[in-house]
């Protein structure tokens, strides 16, 4: 579709094969996604044995998880559902922003779970007077302020960028690499931008977590036996985590570089980037940790 005139809204290319059963599929996912993480944002909130600075963080990734994904799966559900998908520009727009806030988010309340662990194992008679309720929600402010900025220098230059046609985005929805070249205008400063917005969001984030984990494997080493697991224990889960995000991110960096990849398989690999850790988080934290699993007992004992 190529015209002179303005674009006033996009069309959202998404999976070519629109089968149902992949509609079930993503359907069930996003079920899972929508009852894990309110079943942890509940216990956190309403079991009193979980107020704790750790359980206070899991919770704010839950919160996170949800408006991650119901910002991307809803609208790829419905592109199954017709023969043409299309969002305005406004929508279009707006649907980015969100997507690159709760990406960034998820990974500063990452960074800000993985201080919380040092700080216990590393410096347990110091822990509660360090980390105290004004610092956490201090952490907390900051971990979703650092989500809500880093992308904005991104979507403040792609706004005015003239769209002429054509006005297919090759994605499952407005991803900003997809829109942007979409553009009839040089773009080179907004790859650029966005590059340094993915090293400091996933990169600045991730060394600042190796960093609190090599900290906490010096201390771990110091450690007995009993002293050892118990300390493993409190940061397996989160470490799980991390490693399954950053892997992800990872594996869809390299397929969009890497040119012998058919863009069908870019866009499966895009969305199990976008629901693989949400789905996840809920069953590994549930399932490694004995306090949430004694807390979830009490919920449906109540």
């Amino acid at each position: 579709m190529n015209t002179t005139e303005a674009v006033t809204f996009f069309i959202i290319e998404g999976l070519k094969d629109k089968y149902m059963i992949l509609f079930s599929v993503f359907l069930t996912i996003y079920v899972l996604v929508l009852g894990g993480n309110s079943m942890i944002m509940y216990i956190t909130r309403t079991d009193s044995k979980l107020h704790s600075p750790m359980y206070f963080f899991l919770d704010n990734l839950s919160l996170c998880d949800i408006i991650y994904t119901t910002v991307t799966i809803p609208n790829m559900l419905s592109g199954f559902l017709v023969e043409v998908k299309t969002i305005s520009k406004t929508g279009c727009f707006v649907q980015m922003y969100f997507f690159l806030s709760m990406t960034v988010t998820g990974r500063a309340l990452l960074t800000v779970m993985a201080y919380d662990r040092y700080l216990a194992i590393c410096h347990p008679l110091h822990y509660m007077s360090v980390m105290t309720r004004k610092v956490r929600f201090l952490l907390l402010f900051l971990a979703w302020a650092f989500g809500w900025i880093m992308p904005l220098p991104a979507l403040i230059l792609a706004l005015p960028l003239p769209f002429c046609g054509p006005n297919i985005v090759k994605h499952i929805f407005c991803d900003h690499s997809s829109v942007v070249n979409l553009a009839c205008t040089n773009t080179s400063r907004n790859s650029l931008i966005s590059l340094i917005i993915a090293l400091v969001g996933l990169i600045g984030t991730f060394l600042l977590i190796l960093a609190s984990y090599i900290s906490i494997a010096k201390a771990i080493s110091r450690m007995g036996s009993a002293e050892r697991l118990k300390a493993l224990g409190t940061c397996g889960s989160h470490l799980i985590v991390v490693c399954i995000s950053y892997v992800s991110a990872s594996c869809v960096y390299i397929s969009y570089r890497v040119t012998l990849f058919d863009s069908d398989i870019r866009l499966v690999v895009a969305v199990l980037y976008s629901v693989l850790t949400p789905l996840l988080n809920p069953f590994i934290y549930s399932l490694r940790n004995k306090e949430l699993q004694c807390a979830l007992k009490r919920a449906f004992s109540r």
